[in-house]
Parts: C-alpha cells; structure tokens; sequence
C-alpha cells in the first residue's frame, strides 16, 4: 500500500509542471494619441483585469492559455486584441458611437443595460450588509495562528462570490446654504486634508456611472490636489494665504480662497513610526481589486520606512489576531512575507481588530513618536461593535491614548464610506480611498509626509465677515466639519489635524453688500422684542477676518493667529492657476451634486477652466481631472443642460 501511494505521488509530481504568466505591458490612448489613464484592462473570458494608471500604463500578468486581452474605456469602443509574440501591447480605442445611455462599465466589464437588474446609478444604502459563507478567515493556509486566545487550523480558502447587489453606504450631506451676516457673522469650521471623495467619484466615473451625490464631498474633491502655496515662516507650523475673484458660476458674487499649507519635514528628519496594520481578511475583502490591492499598497509603504520605525500586522475576520508582532522597518522581507501570506475568507469582526490594534500599538509606544494604526478595509463589519455610533464612540475613546487612525479604503459594491468617514475624523487620522496601485503610490510614496505624520492638530478656522461689505456668504463643502462658534475657543474640541507639507484650500461664496440676490433670506420682525442696531462701517476696506488656532502635536493648548481680506478682488483670469483650477474641480463637484446652488455652473465652463490652470502637472493629475470631467458630461442624464452647453 505505501509502496503504490510512493509510486501515485512520484507520478503526480514528475507530470506537474507550474502554471507561468506572461507579463504584458503597455499604454492605452484614444484616437487623438492622448493617453486614457482609467481604461479598464481585462483578461478575455474571465475576471481578472486592471486599469491604466495616470499616464494611461498597464500591467497584467496573463496565465498560461490566455492570449486575448479586452481594452474598454467609457465613451469609445471596446476592442479585443490577441497577444502577439512581444510582451508590449499599445492600443488606441476609437470614440464610440453609441448612446452612452445604452452601456454601462461595470467591475471589470461592459454590459448591455437590458442586462443589467435594477437601476445602475443607485445606492441602497439602507440595504443590509451582506454575509458571506465561507471556511474560518486563513493568514497563512495550512499553518496554526492565535485568534482570541484560541488556536485554530486554518483552512484552505474557497473562491468568494461578489455580492450579489450594491449596498455601498455614504452618510447624507445637508448642502451648506448661503447665511446672512447681520444674522450670522461667523463661520466656523474644523480643517479637512482627506481626498477620499475624488477617488471615490473617479471609480464610479471610470465605471460608466455617476456618483451619487452624498459621495461627492466638494472640499474632498478640491484637496485631492496639490497647490504650490508657500510654507510658514518664523518657525510656524501652517502659513496662510488669501485670494479674491468673481464667482465663475455667477459673476455678481466674490469668490475667496482660504489656503493653508503645512511645514514640510525630510522624509529623513521625521520622528520614528510605531505603526500598527490592522487588516481586514473578512470575506468580502477576497475580489481583486481589495486584499491582493491592499498587500501591493502596504508594501510599498514598507520600502518607504526606516530601521528606527517598527511595523505590528493584526488581522480581522470572524475574530482577530496578531499576525506579526512589532517588527522593526529594516527587516522588510520578513514584513512583507506577512503581507503576502494574508488570504480573505470568514465574517467582519471590526470592533474587535480595532480594540486589539490599540492594544498591540500602545504595546509599542513611542514618546515623541508618530504612533499610529492603519485600517485596510472596505467598512463592512457585521459581528460585534459595527454600527456608526459604536466605532465613533470605540476610536473616539481610543484616541485618548496619543495613537492616532489612519483608514485606507477599497474595493466597489458593499463599500461603507460613511463608517470610514467617522472612523478617521474622529480617530485625529485622514482617509483615502485606493482604487488602483497608482492611487496607493500617490498616497503612500509621493505623500508619505503628509499620510503619517502630524504638524499641527486640531486645526480650526473661523471667519468673522464685515456687514458693511458682505451681505450673505456660503463656505463650499465641509458640511461634516461644521462647528459651533464657541468651539472655535474650546480646546477640548476636536478638529483636524495637517501633516507635514499638506495643502489645504476652502472657497467661500459672497454676495456683496447691495447686490440684489434670492439668496439673501429675511425674516419678519421680531414682535415682543426690538433688535438691537449694530453699529459697523462701511467705509472700511476690511470684508472679513480669518482667525486661525492650532494646537502643536505634542501640545494640549492651541494658539492663534488671524489675516484680514480687504475688498480688493482681481479680475478672474489674473488669478493663479491654483485658483482657477481649484474652482473648477468646485464648480465640477457642484454639478455632480446637482448642488442647488450651481447657478450658471456646466461641464463646459469648468473643463475650459480646469485646461487654461493645468500649470505644472508633471503628476498628470489634472489632466487626469479634465478627462474624468469630459466623461461626466458625456453620462450627464440633463439633456436641457448638455444642449445648453452645446450652445
């Protein structure tokens, strides 16, 4: 009996011959030979695809049998081309002709809408999050690890479904409305350095779809990119800097800007990093665009870091466990190996992986330090604490401890932005949404700085505006971030925090003292009590004062500094390119949102806009901008408002 089960496994192994891929690379343009960053790359007759980075570059690796790749890009013609002998293939995608109503991109594929069940382009957000069968969550198939003080043989992993309808979640947003400054002169608001939204918007947008409109966050939007601002001085942590112009939508307001920018430290000078992974491996983190994109992004992080820093992996599943204990960030293999051997199966105990990577982070403080967990997920908890006010009360607990939350989100489908929005404001973190590898760069690499390491926190503004000068103002975005004015004095009150080189712009609508405007609102007079005549001038060239207050990071005690704006706008196209694009990436969110304050806002005017303030773009991020911005208008279901533009 031994002697033929020697003679079955001899066989088995001398006929095995591993399976090897070819690595197939190339760029994708359209018919005008401009790169399509976004196109979608997909193996012919199966799930396994990519997209084209910024530049419009691919790379998938084809098995063994594959010889056909389909290309697809929203607005033009898919097109299926054989592998030919040479491991490069370009493409050029010609502008289709059909109606963009007709297709939708959807995953990683296009289809018919006659195919496709229900309405594409809405969220059930009320919809029950999804439970997966499958054996216990695996980190390393076949080998025993520890999940809550018990021992368990993992298992091998079964493939996932991909659930079987949209239940991504975003919380709602009440637009901010145009107030009135004899009733209320103050504004208040906490910073927000998170560009979540865009790459959000830009998913839905690459896919064929709008986005529904609570995912649009506007200043999101405005701050996923970078403005060449000057930093501080005189050994402060932000500097402030101010501009003035019409309103590009309505040329009767004034529009401000408010940009604040971050000392910027050397990557080398930063203080060492206690970081904690805290990874979901839950089964709904199985499909190719969330766990195997998650190990590719951490592990570019892990090249970034240095011998003083130290990296602790912790894992949630139906439980959670400690995968690697503190491990300092010169031994990178050992690190990444980790990574590599993470395999998604099992239910979402959230509220458990967070509790334990507090612990295991607090395990390893380090004073003076950057000590910070790092959440992978797409927000689907379902076992234990996973409701939105027990994660907020749980990090806002937990935050006490000096360990700040950093969340990285992925994937399509079951995703909750609205849980991994309140987990990283109130866990003193920022939030990114990663929805390919060249996202991950941006965020890990080219902003590691400004992802990891605070300058200021808890940094609030508030505006006083002048009656003599302003009659009604609307702060854009930011509604999340909305404080009560005695907060702006109160030092127990969170806000948010910049890191090191961080931008951060605000715009502020105004209507000018004397404009004839709907958005001025009255009310009767008051009957049992006389208003109080408040004596201002109008002589003086001050529309408002910006107070700015900031705590150090090391710090329980704020400072504060203000800047005056004087009634001295500059002709539109005399402002900086900064300017001009920011408003228009505004101008684009007010549109997605079908934001009833859009006035005279179209894709036109905000693409000609966004194309004369491209500036310095050697990222390729605003030209990326442009293109997401032609594709709106093209899936833009107004057609009064796209034959207005026609005009």
């Amino acid at each position: 009996m031994k002697q033929l089960l020697f003679i079955l496994i001899f066989a088995g192994l001398t006929g095995f011959k591993p399976a090897t891929n070819r690595h197939i690379s190339g760029t994708v343009y359209d018919d005008n030979s401009q790169a399509l960053p976004g196109a979608q790359v997909i193996i012919t007759g199966g799930h396994q695809g990519t997209q084209t980075d910024i530049k419009g570059h691919y790379t998938i690796d084809v098995p063994e049998g594959k010889n056909t790749l389909t290309f697809s890009f929203i607005g033009f013609e898919p097109q299926t081309i054989k592998i030919s002998k040479s491991n490069t293939l370009d493409v050029h995608l010609k502008a289709s002709n059909k109606s963009l109503n007709e297709v939708v991109v959807v995953g990683y594929g296009v289809q018919h809408k006659k195919d496709v069940t229900g309405a594409v382009t809405s969220i059930n957000s009320a919809a029950a999050d999804k439970m997966y069968s499958a054996p216990i969550a695996g980190v390393v198939a076949g080998k025993s690890k520890r999940y809550s003080n018990k021992s368990v043989q993992m298992s091998s992993i079964q493939m996932m479904p991909s659930p079987p309808e949209n239940t991504e979640s975003y919380k709602g947003i009440n637009e901010n409305g145009f107030k009135t400054v004899t009733s209320e002169p103050l504004s208040t608001f906490s910073v927000d350095v998170d560009a979540a939204s865009y790459s959000n918007v830009r998913r839905f947008i690459n896919n064929g779809q709008l986005p529904p409109a609570d995912a649009v966050r506007i200043e999101e939007m405005i701050n996923y990119f970078h403005y060449n601002l000057v930093g501080p001085t005189n050994n402060e942590p932000v500097a402030i800097h101010t501009e003035l112009s019409a309103a590009p939508w309505n040329s009767n307001h004034r529009l401000l800007r408010i940009g604040l920018k971050a000392k910027t430290i050397a990557n080398d000078k930063l203080p060492a990093s206690n970081l904690v992974f805290l990874i979901d491996v839950s089964g709904s983190m199985y499909e190719p665009n969330k766990l195997p994109l998650v190990q590719s992004s951490l592990k570019m992080l892990v090249n970034q870091l240095r011998p003083q820093d130290k990296v602790a992996i912790v894992v949630y599943a139906g439980a959670a466990g400690v995968v690697l204990p503190a491990t300092s960030g010169d031994k990178k293999t050992t690190i990444s190996n980790a990574i590599d051997n993470l395999q998604a199966g099992g239910s979402t105990a959230g509220g458990a992986g967070i509790k334990l990577a507090y612990k295991i982070a607090m395990e390893n403080f380090m004073k003076g330090g950057n000590n910070r967990v790092m959440l992978a997920t797409d927000g689907d908890f379902n076992v234990g604490a996973s409701s939105d006010d027990d994660m907020e009360k749980l990090i806002e607990k937990e935050r006490e401890s000096g360990i700040s939350l950093s969340v990285l989100g992925f994937g399509m489908g079951n995703y909750k932005d609205s849980k991994m929005e309140t987990l990283a404001d109130k866990g003193n973190g920022n939030y990114a949404y990663i929805d390919n590898i060249t996202e991950a760069r941006k965020t890990l690499i080219s902003e590691f700085g400004g992802t990891l390491f605070t300058i200021a926190k808890d940094v609030k503004l508030q505006v006083e505006f002048n009656p003599g000068k302003v009659q009604a103002y609307r702060l854009l975005g930011y509604e999340n971030r909305a404080l009560n004015k005695e907060d702006f004095n109160n030092d127990k009150k969170d806000a948010g925090d910049m890191g090191s080189g961080h931008t951060v712009t605000a715009f502020y609508e105004i209507v000018p003292a004397g404009v004839k405007d709907d958005y001025s609102s009255s009310v009767d007079p008051l009957k049992y009590q006389k208003p109080k005549p408040v004596p201002y001038t109008s002589s003086s060239d001050e529309m408002l004062t910006i107070k700015f207050r900031y705590k150090q990071p090391t710090s329980s005690v704020s400072k504060m500094s203000h800047v005056e704006v004087y009634d001295k706008p500059v002709v539109l196209n005399s402002t900086s390119t900064d300017f001009r694009f920011a408003a228009a990436v505004a101008e684009f969110g007010m549109l997605l949102r079908d934001s009833q304050f859009k006035q005279h806002s179209t894709y036109d005017q905000a693409i000609k806009m966004a194309r004369t303030a491209k500036g310095d773009d050697s990222e390729g991020y605003r030209a990326e901008f442009i293109k997401l911005a032609e594709s709106a208008k093209l899936l833009n279901p107004n057609k009064a408002l796209a034959a207005d533009e026609e005009r």
